[in-house]
Formats: C-alpha cells, structure tokens, sequence
C-alpha cells in the first residue's frame, strides 16, 4: 500500500548539484552537430511553415498523457470513458464492459489520474458508484486516496473528507486512513484538527506511523498565526524517539521538517543539537537539511559556527557533502562577506571534500559583483585545475565579464569554451550577443548567430537584440533592419526590448523619423506601449537630429506617462537646451540633475563647459572646472577638468586622462558615445584643438565611430553624422590635414572627397542645410579651403569637394615650394581666454550653402552625381 499525502514542510528549491560530466570532443567553430530534424525546422520557420519544433511539439502531449502511459488499456479506456461522461451521464454503463476486468488496483489508477487534473468531482460520483457495488466495493487504500483528492481542493471539501473516512468500518481504519485524513486537515492549515486526530487515532488503538507523525509535524511547522511555540514539536519528536515500535522512528523527512522550523525561528541552538540528534542516530542529512541548517545560523547571525561544525563533522567522519559547503558560502555572499565565502571554499578543500563547478561558481558571480575581475580570471584558472567547467559556468564568465565592459574577453571564452568540447546553449549564447552588443563587435555577433542556426537552434529575441544593438555601433543601419524582419520571419516575437535597441541604432545617428517609425509599428502593430528607454531614444534621436522642441516635447510626455527620468533622461534635455544655446534652462535642467543624482557626470558638465565657452560666458565655465577639480568623491572629474585646463599634457599625466578614458569605454559604446561627443565638443570650444585630436584617436581605436573614415579609388569620405558639433569640427580638422598630406604626395586623385553630415530620411529634405552640425561644418570646411565644398543636388546629407576642386588644392600645395606646412587646420590648443573675452558671438552661419558652388563645380557635378551611391 502507497501512503496518500504524506508532505511535510512546504519545500524551496534545494542547492543545484552539478552531474558528471560527459566527455565531448572539440569542435569548430562552423561545424554543426546533428540534431535530428532541428535545422530543417529553422529553415521550415523561416519559409513559415512550422511554428514549434518536433520537441515541443511533443511536450503538449507528454504533459497531456501524465501518468496514462504506465496504466494499463482497460484503466486508460476507462479514464477516457469518464472524462468525456456528461454531468448527468450513467457511470454503470461506463463501467458495464469492463467491470469484470478491472481491480481495485486499476480504479487506484484511476483515481490518481483525477487527483492530477483536481477532478474531485468525477472522483465522488465514481466513489459512490463503487459504494453501491459488491463487486468493487472500495477498500482502504481507495478511501484513503479519495481523502487526499478531496483535501486538495480546500478547507470547503474537508467535511467530505470525514464523510468518506467515516464512511470506511472502524475496525477497518489503520493508519493508512488516519494519516490520510490527518494530511487533509494539515493542507488547510488546521493543525489543531491534526494533532486532535492523531490523539483519536492513538485512543483507538491505531498505532500512527512515522508518516503520521511528519504530517502533524509539517501541520505545526507551517502554523503561522499563531506560530507554534518549538517546545511543542520538539514534544511530537520526543514521542516518536521514544515509541517502541519501529515504523515510528525519526527518519530524514522528521528532521528536516524539524529543520525548516528552527530556521524559521532563528534558533540556531535547536538546530545544532537536531544535527547531532540525526548524526548519532545514522541518518545523513542531505541538500535540505544542510540548507535549513544555515538558514537557522545565518538568521541568527552567527555563520561562522557553521563552518565550526563542518570541521567537527569531518573530523568525527561525517564529511558534508559538496551542496553543504554550497548552501554556507551562498549565505556569505549573499551578505557581501566574500572572504570569508572563499575560507570555507578552503574548508572545503581542507576537509576532503572536492569542489563542484557550482562551489566556483559562487565565487566567480561573486567577484564580479564586486568587480574583482583579475580575482575572477585567477579563480577561473584554479577552477580548470579542479573541476571541468560546465555550460553554467561559461554563462557566469559571460555575465561576469559582459557587465565589467570586457567584451572581447567574452567573445574569447566563448571561442575557448567550444574548443574545449563544452555545448553551450542559448542562454549562453544570448549572454555572448549582448557583450558583442554593447562593445559594438557586430562581426563576432554575426559568427554567433551564425552559430546558433547552424546547430539547430531558434534564435530568440534576446539574441537578436544583441545583433542589432552591435550593427547599430557600427551604424549599419539597413543591416540592423534586416535583421530585426528576419527575427520576425523566424518566429521569434521582438520584445520592448529589441524594440528598444532598433531605436537606439537610429537615435545615434540623428535618424528621428526612423526612430519614430520603430515605435509606431511597435504600438500600432505588436500592441506594445513605450517604456522609459523608450522615450530617451526618442529624446537622443530628436537631440542628434536637431529637432529640439520635440525632444523636450518627448521628455513631457515621458513625465506625464508616470515615467521617472533617470540621469540619462535628465541628460538628453540638458542636451537639447545647451545645443539650442538657452542658458537659464540649461542651468535649471543642470541643477535638476545635481539634485537627483549625487554628482552630475561628466557628460552634463561637459556639456554645460560647452555651452559657457560657446556663449563667451568664461567665468562661469571657469567656476565650473573649479567645480570638478574640487570634487573630492570622484577622480575622473578632477583628471578631465585638469586636463581640459591643460595641466595634463606631459606624458605621466597623460596616462591619468587615458585610465579615464579606458573606464569610460569599460561602460559600453552607448555610454561610451556620449561621452567622447560631450568631451570633444568641450575641447573644441575651449580652443583645444590638439588635446581633443589626442581624445579623438583615443575613441576611434577603442572601436567608436568606425565609420568615421572610409577610403576608396572614387571617394575619400568622413562621416560625422553621429558626432557632436564640437567633435565634428574635430574629426573634419584632422581628417583635412590628412587630406593635406595625401595631396602632397599622392598623384591619383579620387573622384571626389565627402564629408557626411546627415543619414536616413533627412538626406533627401532640404531643410538639412540649416541645422547645427550641416551649418557648421559646411561653413568651417569652405573657410577653409575657400569655397571648395559644396553640397550636392543628389544627397542633402553631403558636403563634397569634386575632383577638379582637389586638383586645384593640390596645386596649391605644390606652389608652397615646399614650404614647412603642418596641413590646413593648425591643431594646436589655444590659451584659455580671459574671463569677458569674446571668442564666439554666436555660431557659424551660412545663408545658402551653394553661393560657394563654383559654375565649374556644378557641371561636373551633373556627371559623377553616381560615385556616391554608396
């Protein structure tokens, strides 16, 4: 006989224990494995002829059938023939085929299979049925498992519990029958009702099991309100140990039960003297007991005492198990106490007892948090020499790494981790996509998914994301759409997420109308509402793009959609205010963001040195760089404003501003963008113009603006549409003296040199030419050279200068007589103007861009308007 409801405590999750693992050998890159049917489901996705795969088509079916599969045909027939009875339908005649075939045992199944789907209604018309029958009148074992159906479905059904117990003949009620009943009463938190029956089983003369006494003891444990005081279950454990008969003795279930009280209670005493109960009786405690045992300590305060028993377990020859030493350090880091996580994993050691991957595994998820990350590598080495890593330990590494800003560190591990045979899976590649995302490494984000298709996998939408937020950083914004419709073509749904992240791509670049096209589809066509980050790629987009007003108007209507600016959000209308040159919004958006966060970053104080030197007002960009020198709470702020005033030239001083640099880039390209674009523009305006050529080399070899320069046999072309004004005027100053050089020395002349200004939608309108970034450029590049740029008829995105205007240029150079010019632009940094001086009165402006388009220019410009379809 099976014993019904037997539970005890309401069980957590137990400690994850890792299996052995499975010898695989290396493998490439590309080479993908067989998986059955699996790629032929990708592609059939694709082409959408299939929506799940053969496996999951399965598991509907699987969970569906449940046990079925193990009864027998008669059971199975009978099953069918009940579920489809109508409410009012005759159970005779279901039964009327079959009656003189099946068993007791066979309606058990039955029964069983109702108590899975919570069926307690066809449970009591087929009990009533059998009541009524010789052939099969129900025994013990069937009442008791009508009792257990009925004790599921709450406190409403527990008088049809004691109807059906009392319904079974005194003489015939054992313990099977009381421990049922008793169980009913302590699913429903009636413990009070549990302990009285167990009182009327044992006045009866029914002798209660261990199973009965666990089931008042869970009863009692889970009591709430009140709580049951501990004395009292340590009284029901007092008469187990004590009873004579054998089938009453404590066994594992009793002292965990035990356990998980104590623990609940902080009594770490009652739980240091049941451990040494158990011990002395010969039963090991398992994963359980070993976690309710720190939970009791570590409520208690006093953790360290575990470690004091694990070595008094060892030494008596009662080793812990590996979960054992899991569960403690877990409740050390869990409190930030990483040293003393990482003694217990030399207890550990100490003790005989060999790690597992998930023992490292803590640890390593542990010195990340704390960004310890050249503790992560040594341990990650140690770990190699001691355990084989897993597939959960590459996704630790992933995480670990992708958040410390070491992408490329990630896309190595994962090479590492299919060298060494180890299958990763799609939570591992999802981790590797969204490193390869955030550091801009689109060609490594390719490889991946490449990757995941060729072994049969469906991408999901968190893959995705991480592609298309790589192709963004890259600007390859036809690529990132392509993208994004494959992922839907596939069948895999985007999420506000990818959403998110298309929007993103295009907010980079200025391409508003783009951006804004993404979130109408997202809110017409998928039903998704925008979210906060939603609204701040709309505030960027607007920014980039020069669409002031709207971006403010974006950020109200962030407020009054109950979303909470965070500095990112205060920042992108810092921004929109300090490119529109309104000094009082500005300072009143600076001073909310001062008041928010705790120190302004540099990004809002780069922007505001900008706007200051922009409208001559020195003093107060002055008082500003004080400002950030005196701020004791952060370095980088005190390295930047030194080295903006200059006083960080020498080569040791310079290493200072490039850590700085290198943290910056630690954050990401997102991060990293505006950053470099902030600090450029400030130095620019601060006249420091060979100090931010310095900073600009700094930001293109850490992987930004990998569009900025592009040369073929047709076109030499830099593109600044992603830069601010300051860092624009920066990258077109080196960018001509390069030209310089090239036209010194070079004889074959390309068809034409183009700086891009503009991307997306805007290239076709002619209202490009009076916004910020177009006005400027366009005006510094023909003072300049004289009139040699012009914009074209073909693309209102583009300044260019044809290859007749670079001949003339290069005769120019040639008739210097090779007199020591450094280039075009002289790229030095300027004194810091006094404050009153006036520097800027106001921004470059150009009335109408084609006055400096020579007649000679426009008519070759008819001819070569095709070289730049690129």
């Amino acid at each position: 006989m099976a014993l019904v409801s037997t539970t005890t405590v309401a069980s957590s999750s137990s400690y994850h224990c890792d299996h052995p693992l499975r010898p695989a050998a290396a493998r490439s890159w590309c080479r993908p494995r067989s998986r059955g049917g699996g790629r032929l489901a990708v592609l059939a996705r694709a082409r959408g002829q299939l929506t799940t795969t053969p496996k999951e088509e399965a598991a509907p079916a699987a969970s569906a059938a449940g046990e079925r599969g193990r009864y027998s045909y008669e059971v199975d027939s009978l099953i069918d023939r009940l579920s489809n009875l109508a409410p009012r339908g005759s159970i005779a005649r279901c039964l009327e085929t079959a009656k003189h075939r099946l068993t007791l045992q066979d309606f058990a199944a039955v029964y069983r299979e109702f108590s899975r789907r919570g069926d307690w209604q066809r449970s009591v018309r087929l009990f009533k049925y059998m009541q009524r029958q010789p052939w099969c009148r129900p025994d013990e074992h069937i009442h008791a498992i009508v009792i257990g159906v009925l004790g599921r479905q709450g406190p409403a059904l527990l008088d049809k519990c004691l109807e059906v117990f009392q319904d079974l003949p005194a003489d015939a009620r054992t313990a099977l029958s009381y421990t049922s009943l008793i169980a009913a009463y302590a699913r429903n938190a009636l413990h009070d009702d549990a302990r009285a029956l167990l009182d009327q089983m044992k006045a009866q003369g029914v002798a209660p099991t261990a199973a009965t006494y666990n089931t008042v003891l869970a009863a009692c444990a889970r009591a709430a309100d009140p709580p049951v005081p501990f004395d009292m279950l340590l009284g029901l454990f007092a008469e187990m140990r004590h009873d004579p008969s054998p089938a009453v003795r404590p066994d594992l279930t009793t002292y965990n039960t035990l356990l998980a009280a104590a623990a609940v209670r902080s009594l770490s005493d009652q739980s240091e003297m049941l451990l040494r109960t158990m011990l002395e009786a010969g039963i090991m405690p398992d994963t359980a007991s070993y976690r309710y045992i720190v939970d009791a300590f570590a409520n208690a305060g006093d953790l360290s005492r575990v470690a004091e028993l694990f070595r008094e377990m060892a030494d008596t020859g009662h080793t812990p198990d590996p979960s054992a030493y899991l569960g403690l350090m877990e409740a050390h880091t869990r409190i930030g106490a990483t040293a003393e996580a990482v003694a217990v994993l030399r207890q550990m050691q100490a003790d005989g007892c060999a790690p597992t991957a998930a023992t490292y595994r803590v640890l390593l998820d542990q010195y990340g948090k704390q960004g310890r990350f050249d503790g992560v590598r040594e341990l990650f080495r140690e770990m190699r020499t001691a355990v084989p890593p897993d597939t959960a330990t590459y996704n630790v590494l992933f995480n670990v790494f992708g958040d410390g800003g070491f992408f490329k560190e990630v896309v190595e591990l994962f090479h590492d981790m299919l060298r060494t045979g180890i299958e990763p899976d799609m939570e591992t590649c999802e981790g590797v996509l969204a490193a390869c995302g955030q550091g801009g490494l689109h060609e490594d984000a390719r490889e991946v998914l490449d990757y995941i298709t060729k072994e049969g996998m469906v991408p999901t939408a968190k893959a995705y994301t991480g592609l298309i937020e790589a192709l963004g950083h890259a600007a390859m914004y036809e690529e990132a759409y392509v993208a994004f419709n494959m992922m839907t073509e596939i069948g895999s749904l985007p999420t506000i997420e990818t959403y998110n992240s298309l929007a993103n791509v295009f907010a980079k670049g200025g391409l508003f109308r783009e951006a804004e096209s993404v979130f109408s589809r997202m809110t017409n066509s998928a039903g998704i509402q925008k979210s906060k980050d939603s609204y701040d790629a709309l505030i960027e987009a607007y920014c980039q793009g020069s669409q002031l007003d709207d971006a403010v108007k974006a950020y109200m209507e962030m407020r009054k959609s109950r979303f909470n600016p965070d500095e990112r959000s205060l920042e992108g209308v810092l921004n929109a205010y300090c490119i529109a040159g309104v000094i009082d919004e500005s300072k009143e958006q600076f001073e909310e963001i001062r008041s928010n966060m705790t120190v302004p970053s540099i990004i809002a104080y780069c922007m505001m040195l900008s706007l200051y030197a922009r409208n001559d007002r020195w003093a107060d960009a002055y008082d500003l760089l004080e400002e950030m020198k005196a701020n004791r709470a952060s370095n980088t702020h005190q390295v930047i404003a030194s080295m903006i005033k200059g006083e960080y030239d020498d080569s040791s001083n310079w290493q200072m501003v490039e850590y700085v640099l290198d943290s910056s880039n630690l954050e990401g390209c997102d991060y990293s963008l505006r950053f470099f674009n902030s600090l450029l523009d400030a130095l620019w305006w601060f006249g420091q113009k060979a100090r931010a050529a310095r900073v600009l080399d700094h930001a293109v070899s850490y992987g930004l603006f990998p569009e900025l320069s592009r040369d073929t046999k047709l076109v030499w072309s830099l593109d600044v549409h992603r830069m601010s004004v300051g860092g624009a005027l920066v990258a077109v100053s080196v960018w001509l003296n390069k030209l310089y050089a090239r036209l010194k020395r070079e004889k074959d002349l390309p068809q034409l040199a183009s700086v891009v200004v503009l991307r997306g939608e805007m290239e076709k309108s002619t209202i490009t030419r009076g916004l910020p970034i177009s006005k400027v450029v366009y005006s510094f590049l023909n003072d300049t050279l004289s009139a040699s740029f012009h914009y074209p008829k073909w693309n209102k995105g583009r300044v260019i200068c044809l290859k007749s205007q670079l001949k003339k240029l290069q005769a120019a150079i040639d008739s210097t007589n090779g007199a020591a010019v450094p280039g075009f632009v002289h790229m030095t940094d300027s004194r810091l103007p006094y404050p009153g001086s006036k520097v800027y009165t106001r921004e470059p402006q150009v009335e109408n861009g084609s006055a400096h388009s020579t007649a000679e220019s426009l008519v070759e410009e008819e001819k070569e308007s095709e070289l730049l379809a690129l």
